[in-house]
């Protein structure tokens, strides 16, 4: 698949203040979506661990503005717009939802809805939200499961009305409801996703109530400007050469092979990139494999944390890009290819072998590896003090890399992902289990003149059975380091029964007795530096 830039935009003054308010207005719309979202849904996954994301798009359906919220999810939302601008016509009152990774979705437990927002019959733009939900059916509960194709991974939903002229579609409800094993949660979550999208139609019609549409047309087009020249100066500063990296998956959930994702970031020498994924390895038979929405998605946010200064992140920052991607391969696969694990594990792996090759393009200015996993995590069963269904998802954080100029962070969740910890109290009250442990792994950090973080420990004591399905990953390929740091130290995962300790692989289907321990111990990050001993710095 192959997106070509787009010319060079011209170099006229910018009026700084305007710049400043409009990009503040818009990004600020976004985050009040969000902290509507989050204060209405039911599910802890949206509430506290706050999965969820939202952003604003311009007439055209370029992206406009975002909240800070999940990377993986925000940098995929063009497409899933682009999927929606061309199949439906919507109309000031409509709401579109969608879930299909073939449509700009990421993985089927990420829900997106869409609306427009109008001002005196004019189209102002778009609004998006996009949420994890804890299930959407399928093999497992919460859905993530060790799948060979997609439809065994849940409830698919190209973009159709769920709102419809403001009338809710109770039809396309009941049939969410009925394939999924929680249906109260989801129906509120989706609830609070449509107030998200309500705010921000609001808030959007008050910006041109007050600044009117004219200006809001001519600031959009100043903040996509801004951006494509702000990521282009990045682009100068880049050494010129053509700068190859790979990596390595651990396996596919099946055969226990390394999966290889290869990336080439050609700089002319002017202010354009070319970045190909050529050689990275064909498509899967299990869950690893990301659609073009998700690599997308991940080149964005390396090219954002790439740029100093504060840059509205929009349409604009691609513009300068050429991104080849092999149809057919882990990194641009075709249906119906299972992907529940590439929104959330390839994406990280993509991450990783991006900065290598910048690494060699920008010296001393690129960390080494972080954790390199969500460390997915979910269960589900029946809650018999409850006398309910439960289905529960999670990720958990690790190791940042060491930076140039420090150590990493400890316990931290990293690059695509952005969400918070479960609180142990949350959790415990909601699901029938304990948690035992939950700690730092102490010495698990890559050493180096500056040491990776460390990963963490979780053990989850399970009361009444359970079905669990991980997905996680750098389990046998640690984090690398970089400038002859070391690595961070893989990660394990172990069911504790009666005293013994039983390695789990690195994705697993395991169902969970009563008083089983399942103890997630997750990657530290690679070390910067060389380390040296005491003798040696004397």
């Amino acid at each position: 698949m192959n997106r070509r830039p787009t010319p060079l935009v011209t170099d006229r003054p910018f009026d700084v203040v305007a710049l400043r308010v409009f990009g503040n207005l818009f990004s600020s719309l976004a985050d009040e979506m969000g902290i509507v979202l989050m204060r209405s849904a039911f599910s802890p996954n949206i509430k506290v661990r706050r999965d969820y994301s939202c952003a604003v798009f311009d007439p055209q359906g370029r992206l406009l503005a975002q909240a800070a919220h999940i990377p993986v999810h925000l940098g995929a939302m063009p497409l899933a717009m682009e999927a929606v601008r061309q199949r439906l016509t919507l109309g000031p009152e409509d709401v579109v939802i969608l879930n299909d990774p073939f449509a700009g979705g990421t993985h089927l437990p990420d829900i997106s809805l869409v609306s427009p927002a109008y001002h005196k019959g004019v189209l102002l733009g778009y609004l998006m939200s996009r949420a994890h939900h804890s299930d959407v059916g399928g093999m497992t509960p919460a859905s993530m499961p060790l799948s060979r194709e997609l439809f065994q991974e849940g409830l698919i939903l190209p973009p159709v009305k769920l709102v419809e002229q403001g009338v809710l579609n109770r039809e396309v409800m009941t049939l969410i409801s009925r394939n999924v094993r929680t249906p109260v949660e989801r129906q509120g979550d989706l609830a609070a996703q449509l107030a998200a999208q309500a705010s921000g139609r609001a808030r959007f019609t008050e910006i041109a109530s007050r600044y009117g549409i004219d200006a809001i047309e001519t600031q959009s087009e100043e903040l996509i400007r801004y951006a494509e020249l702000m990521t282009r100066g990045m682009i100068r500063k880049l050494k010129p050469g053509q700068w190859m990296a790979e990596d390595h998956l651990d396996d596919n959930g099946f055969d226990g092979e390394p999966v290889a994702i290869r990336a080439q970031v050609e700089v002319p020498g002017d202010d354009r990139l070319r970045i190909d994924f050529s050689g990275s390895a064909p498509q899967q038979p299990g869950p690893i494999n990301a659609v073009e929405a998700v690599t997308r998605a991940a080149l964005l946010y390396v090219i954002r944390v790439l740029i100093d200064e504060d840059v509205p992140v929009n349409a604009g920052m691609l513009h300068p890009l050429h991104l080849h991607l092999p149809e057919g391969s882990v990194v641009c696969a075709r249906p119906p290819a299972a992907v529940s694990a590439g929104n959330v594990e390839t994406s990280q792996r993509i991450v990783d072998v991006l900065f290598r090759c910048f690494a060699q393009a920008m010296p001393g200015r690129v960390p080494a590896a972080s954790q390199g996993t969500m460390n997915n995590v979910t269960f589900g069963g029946w809650d018999a003090s409850r006398n309910a269904p439960f289905a529960y998802y999670e990720t958990l954080g690790g190791g940042m890399g060491a930076r140039p100029w420090n150590g990493g962070m400890s316990g931290v969740h990293d690059h695509m992902s952005n969400t918070r910890n479960t609180p142990v109290e949350e959790l415990e009250s909601q699901y029938p289990v304990r948690v035992c442990r939950y700690e730092l792994r102490r010495g698990s950090g890559g050493k180096g003149a500056h040491r990776g973080g460390n990963g963490i420990r979780r053990d989850i004591e399970f009361l009444s059975p359970a079905t669990a399905s991980l997905i996680t990953e750098r389990r046998s390929i640690p984090p690398y380091g970089l400038s002859a740091g070391g690595t961070g130290a893989a990660g394990r995962n172990l069911v504790i029964r009666g005293g013994t300790e039983i390695p789990l692989p690195g994705k697993a289907v395991i169902d969970l007795q009563s008083a089983d321990v399942l103890s997630i111990r997750t990657p530290g990050g690679g070390g910067f530096g060389k380390f040296r001993t005491a003798s040696e710095s004397a």
